[in-house]
């Protein structure tokens, strides 16, 4: 349902299975496409070391800024029929998958539902999705936690959770 009012909303995108930057620019052409909804900014993308299983493939991982007139749950069904349409199966958390996409940010509003959290709750805690957000707006606030994603991102242990530039599409 459309709201009256554009909202900007940050986007993570990432895949470790298959071409996985295909997979990420694939989707972030698929998400351009939703009536109502702009990608305005794009981060470039980084090759990233799994969270929670590292057994798997490395991802690769970017964060996108849209502007969109629609609700973010909305913007969550949108995003969820993409990662179907493209053959994403949910089955574990973690595992590995074709795509994955998250609502990060969706302006500076809080939501907590059954199905939507936002801000994403791991977001501070995860390098693959603030150094693409120090990329696109470092000085961005948190909107629970305070602090802009340069801070949130200087804190994280410089150990653990390799990361790694490959360019911008």
């Amino acid at each position: 349902m459309p709201l009256t009012d554009m909202n900007t909303a940050y986007i993570g995108v990432g895949s470790n299975l298959g071409d996985k930057l295909h997979n990420c620019c694939k989707a972030i052409e698929l998400i351009d496409n939703i009536e109502n909804c702009t990608v305005k900014r794009q981060s470039g993308f980084y090759r990233a070391e799994p969270v929670g299983v590292t057994s798997q493939d490395w991802y690769v991982n970017g964060v996108i800024c849209v502007e969109t007139g629609v609700s973010a749950q909305d913007l969550l069904r949108f995003i969820f029929s993409i990662e179907t349409h493209m053959g994403r199966v949910r089955k574990k958390k973690w595992e590995s998958r074709i795509i994955d996409l998250d609502i990060l940010l969706y302006e500076q509003h809080v939501i907590d539902e059954k199905t939507l959290t936002i801000p994403h709750p791991l977001m501070h805690k995860r390098k693959f999705v603030l150094m693409p957000m120090v990329q696109l707006d470092p000085d961005l606030i948190h909107p629970v936690l305070g602090r802009t994603m340069s801070e949130l991102f200087n804190d994280l242990a410089e150990e653990g959770q390799g990361i790694m530039p490959i360019g911008s599409v």
